[in-house]
């Protein structure tokens, strides 16, 4: 008889960040390709640009001064779409008209928590579509709330903390904390907080990473891991 156990990964990753999408997806079919592995899922935050003002930035012109010129950031959207698409993801960078500070976005993804890992999936899930499908500005406090409220969130209580700073310097510490362990670029996933699989690598590769980690977590290995 096979010896399963259960796997905690931690995703470090932005919601702005379109690699950070399409490795949720490669994510969600890895965690189905592992077969009987209890796979458990929290996400922790991390902010590509925390220098963004509050109430963001226009993304035109805050992608010409990253980027230098149109061609280069056409040829970067080009790259990504087809990888997008093979995942079931339809880019419209087009849409994008604000890049917004990920700090308020990242607050709430930790408030969905409290409320379940199911919850705080399905919160990611509608973030990452609002902004890289729809264009939605995520950074407006009425995005936030209503998001919150389709993912099965108490719409009162997001109402109520987010104009406050409720969290979000427990947010920079989560941040901070990821840059001590290394983490310099997302996503990553930290299996069992011990084993980082860096950037957004293709489902085979997460799926053989669960699948290594869940047999020497049931064989005892990692408790006798240095």
């Amino acid at each position: 008889m096979t010896v399963s156990a259960s796997v905690t990964i931690d995703v470090v990753s932005d919601v702005v960040c379109p690699w950070c999408f399409i490795g949720s997806r490669r994510l969600d079919k890895a965690i189905a390709a592992a077969g009987d592995v209890e796979v458990h899922v929290t996400w922790r935050p991390f902010q590509l640009d925390p220098t963004i003002p509050a109430q963001g930035v226009d993304r035109r012109d805050y992608m010409l001064g990253k980027f230098g010129d149109e061609g280069r950031i056409r040829e970067i959207h080009a790259r990504i779409e087809p990888l997008g698409v093979a995942e079931g993801i339809a880019f419209d960078f087009d849409a994008i008209t604000v890049s917004p500070n990920t700090l308020d976005a990242h607050r709430v993804i930790r408030w969905a928590a409290a409320n379940g890992e199911e919850v705080q999936g399905r919160l990611m899930r509608r973030l990452f579509s609002l902004y890289f499908e729809q264009g939605r500005n995520i950074g407006d406090h009425a995005v936030l709330i209503a998001a919150a409220r389709e993912a099965g969130m108490d719409e009162a209580v997001v109402e109520a903390l987010l104009p406050t700073d409720a969290d979000a310097e427990a947010v920079r510490n989560e941040i901070a904390t990821a840059s001590k362990m290394g983490v310099t670029g997302v996503p990553c996933f930290l299996l069992e907080r011990r084993y980082a699989v860096m950037g957004a690598q293709e489902t085979d590769t997460l799926a053989d990473a669960i699948r290594q980690v869940a047999a020497a977590k049931a064989k005892g290995e990692l408790d006798s891991a240095d």
